[in-house]
């Protein structure tokens, strides 16, 4: 390894942005940008009926409903540090897409709603990052409304997220009321000013008895934040890095997203003590961010990002070494070795070719049917990274086709949006239908919006008598092939020829289970 590799792997920052719906999260994305210098403007997410769309909501149906349901992948430059920022669907329809981003990021922003707390996707959420012990940083969102008092927001999150709560700022008022917070990481005080396009005034206030407290907010408003922070500093936990950086402690910032207040000290703070690009593991060792040879994998696909050019994209995370335009590597799946000519960076729909990345950057590479997701690619050594799964979808639709001469369309259509990930496509052994499952019934509603206006395909769907699924195996392909002899209308290939027992119920599957012990039902699948 190179003092140079060193040096810029250990400038980048990748993490995901992570909230339950209309916490805000979106708005905060903006926002990070524009501090950032990506983008001029932050796009008014509320404002639907405008032309003016949040930057990282590209697609019509997210601009018409106002909701993230695709992970939008963004880069900027911010005080010399390198950040990739993976900004997920909040809808919990979209919780597989969301899951396969945090298997790409080294650190997660959590965004909560200072009205509403924890929410029932903010959980699910957690869940996710606990698998990993992905290290979170806490964003207490919408303080100019009138919402929860902090300290039983505090008490929330650590009820529901089983995480300890370290506020390294805190907020004085809220509402109508809100002045501003101060920051206990730093001792500043930041005064609120309601205009989104203008940077918070900050004081330096080290001593919480100087008087400058009480003439910058009030004196009873002060008498109150000493109150506050003394009982903080006398049952609140200190933070510690480490049990941040190891997922059991989370430090906590309020602020305003919409009104830019809270999100620069979250910035700044975030860059020093989140995580640098970690290690890897794959299915033989361990892969070391800093190694010299190049290797990558592939968590996400989308395809029509330019709809002019109906092109598809596959986003390589980097996991080691340094890549630079025009080198070979080798595919692994398919044992072959590709070059890597035109690689992107993202800034949202805006996208630039990169000459040179490495490990923790995000990159986008052409892809022409040939990459999937969880497909790992090096320079030499033959690798598999593990983590990425599909999981069992719970429902089910038939898609059914307005006019019979866009069957090749259809199928196309189905196969690249399949790639994606958002929805799974099998095709029964039976029959020549088209069968769609999703962990969430809204992804059938995109499915057909985007068959309409990315491949000029009127369809619709109609439910089936399907409940769940289970991806089958045998060690004896004998046994296999009885199997498919008796339960042979319950059985269909999906987009990569995998054979799946579809279940009428919860009851059935268990029955078919119990009749076949010889047969493996997986309801997750890692990713070949």
């Amino acid at each position: 390894m190179s003092i140079e590799q060193i040096k810029e792997v250990s400038r980048r920052r990748t993490f995901g942005i992570i909230s339950h719906p209309d916490a805000g999260k979106t708005t905060l994305t903006e926002k990070l940008l524009l501090f950032g210098g990506a983008i001029k403007m932050a796009g008014a997410v509320k404002s639907r009926k405008t032309k003016k769309h949040a930057t990282s909501d590209w697609m019509a149906m997210e601009q018409e409903r106002g909701i993230s349901v695709t992970s939008s992948v963004m880069k900027f430059l911010y005080k010399d540090y390198e950040i990739n920022l993976l900004d997920t669907p909040g809808h919990q329809d979209f919780s597989e897409d969301t899951y396969r981003v945090l298997t790409a990021v080294d650190s997660a922003l959590l965004v909560i709603d200072s009205a509403k707390g924890v929410e029932t996707q903010t959980e699910k959420l957690m869940e996710v990052c606990r698998m990993r012990d992905t290290p979170i940083i806490t964003f207490i969102n919408k303080l100019d409304r009138e919402g929860l008092d902090p300290l039983d927001i505090l008490a929330d999150i650590e009820e529901h997220l089983k995480i300890v709560c370290v506020p390294l700022t805190w907020p004085i008022g809220m509402g109508k009321s809100f002045q501003g917070t101060y920051n206990i990481y730093t001792g500043s005080l930041c005064i609120f000013s309601a205009n989104e396009g203008k940077q918070a005034e900050s004081l330096i206030i080290t001593d919480l008895n100087s008087i400058k407290l009480d003439e910058a907010i009030g004196k009873d408003e002060a008498a109150a934040l000493r109150d506050d922070l003394a009982l903080l500093e006398g049952a609140g936990s200190v933070f510690d890095k480490e049990a941040y950086l190891q997922g059991k402690q989370t430090p906590v910032f309020f602020g305003s997203a919409v009104n830019n207040f809270g999100v620069q000290e979250l910035l700044d703070t975030f860059v020093e003590i989140a995580p640098a690009p970690k290690n890897r593991m794959s299915t033989t060792r361990e892969v070391l961010a800093t190694e010299t040879e190049f290797s990558a994998v592939a968590f996400k696909i989308q395809a029509n990002m330019d709809p002019a050019h109906r092109d598809r994209i596959a986003f390589l995370r980097i996991c080691s070494g340094k890549f630079t335009r025009g080198m070979k590597v080798k595919h692994h799946r398919m044992g072959k070795e590709i070059t890597i000519a035109n690689a992107t960076i993202f800034m949202a729909q805006d996208r630039s070719g990169v000459e040179e990345a490495y490990a923790g950057d995000i990159i986008g590479v052409h892809n022409h049917g040939t990459i999937r997701i969880g497909d790992t690619f090096s320079e030499k050594e033959v690798l598999k990274f593990t983590g990425i799964p599909s999981f069992a979808p719970e429902y089910f639709r038939k898609v059914i086709l307005k006019d019979p001469l866009k069957t090749k369309a259809l199928a196309k259509g189905l196969e690249q949006l399949a790639e994606e990930g958002a929805v799974q496509l099998f095709r029964p052994l039976s029959n020549a239908d088209y069968l769609l499952g999703a962990v969430g019934v809204l992804q059938f509603d995109v499915i057909i919006s985007r068959l309409q206006n990315e491949y000029n395909v009127r369809a619709l769907y109609d439910p089936v008598n399907f409940a769940t699924a289970r991806w089958i195996s045998a060690e004896d392909k004998k046994t296999l092939e009885e199997f498919k002899k008796t339960a042979y209308y319950n059985l269909a290939l999906d987009a990569d020829d995998n054979l799946t027992y579809l279940a009428v119920s919860s009851w059935k599957l268990q029955d078919v289970q119990e009749q076949n012990p010889e047969i493996v039902f997986s309801k997750t699948r890692e990713q070949d």
